[in-house]
């Protein structure tokens, strides 16, 4: 499917600079898009850079399987500076890492690619991105991350030693924060807390997030190893939790409550084709776990969830909201549709 996500609040304009943090900046901001969506893979941003400074373009890695985000960056910028078009909508990462180096020539020999990840130096799903650098020709490299993955880490060290310009560590607190998820669950689970209020904070009382923000649910379901939802929730609401939005795959449900005798097992949940239900009282030790569920579910798991994504609605009304007390350091927010979207991890 096609994500269609609006503009982070933040813009950047694309007068051309010499700051490589502008340019960090803009490869964060398109990797946020896509943030959770990629999983297995991590969330990844690049911007080409000409060599007067100005931004050719900016993209970020989509799908796993899919081109990476460097990839898919120096395809955009391809065709806007050759005007050559055959390959503008491929998404094929064999036929780009093969393709780009025969057409490109020296189109790329003095320009800067800032990647908010090492360019990994594997063969996985699709080829090594370090390997595509190298072929163009690029003058110089900027780098966000270092890759915690060992299997595809060496991509700076290579083109270090093809002579390239490689900086490192620009931006690296944020894109760090952006590559948290993977991080944690390459090293067993990454758990977030899924929340939709009013402006006044009420989460209660039926839908509250506008269709884009349930879009986005939609697909995270598609991706997650197992959606955790609170007991009480299934008790009021008697969800569905597919992935209808989208047409994919619904995800297995754990639903979180001591008491599964008092669960009806009658409403929809439990009538999804192809879905695992099960009864639990505490997290799965393992995976990306996706929660869902009012505040005592919050306040149950609070200590060993790592983020929340918290969706604003613009109105208010009456109703219950959370009660309990927590500061949050705002790791990333934009617009989602007419709500506010909200990457936040506890203090």
């Amino acid at each position: 499917m096609r994500h269609d996500n609006s503009d982070p609040i933040y813009q950047y304009t694309d007068t051309p600079t010499t700051d490589d943090t502008f340019y960090m900046h803009l490869a964060l901001n398109e990797a946020w898009k896509y943030q959770l969506l990629t999983y297995p893979n991590p969330a990844v941003g690049a911007v080409v850079v000409g060599a007067c400074g100005e931004v050719i373009a900016v993209a970020a890695h989509r799908e796993a399987g899919k081109p990476h985000a460097e990839v898919l960056a120096i395809r955009d910028a391809y065709v806007k500076l050759s005007g050559d078009l055959s390959l503008a909508e491929c998404d094929d990462a064999a036929t780009l890492h093969e393709q780009l180096p025969e057409r490109s020539r020296n189109l790329f020999h003095d320009k800067t690619i800032v990647v908010t990840l090492e360019p990994c130096n594997h063969t996985g799903r699709t080829p090594p991105c370090a390997s595509l650098i190298e072929k163009l020709g690029f003058g110089r490299v900027v780098i966000g991350s270092a890759d915690p993955n060992p299997e595809a880490t060496g991509g700076a060290k290579r083109l270090k030693e093809a002579g390239v310009d490689v900086i490192e560590g620009v931006e690296r607190k944020a894109c760090d924060a952006l590559l948290e998820p993977f991080v944690r669950w390459r090293n067993g689970r990454f758990v977030f807390f899924k929340l939709a209020q009013t402006l006044n904070g009420v989460i209660d009382g039926g839908i509250i997030s506008g269709e884009r923000s349930r879009r986005w649910v939609h697909a995270v379901r598609e991706r997650i190893d197992r959606l955790l939802i609170g007991g009480e929730t299934v008790r009021k609401d008697r969800p569905r939790l597919d992935s209808r939005l989208t047409g994919g795959k619904a995800p297995d449900v754990a639903i979180f409550t001591r008491h599964p005798d008092t669960i009806d097992r009658t409403i929809p949940l439990f009538s999804v084709p192809g879905r695992n239900v099960s009864f639990t009282d505490r997290l799965p030790e393992k995976g990306l776990v996706m929660v869902e569920g009012g505040a005592g579910t919050f306040e149950a798991l609070e200590k060993e969830t790592d983020w929340m994504v918290l969706f604003v609605a613009p109105f208010v009304k009456g109703g219950m909201g959370y009660n309990g007390a927590k500061n949050f350091e705002i790791l990333h927010q934009r617009k989602s549709g007419e709500d506010i979207m909200l990457f936040l991890k506890g203090r």
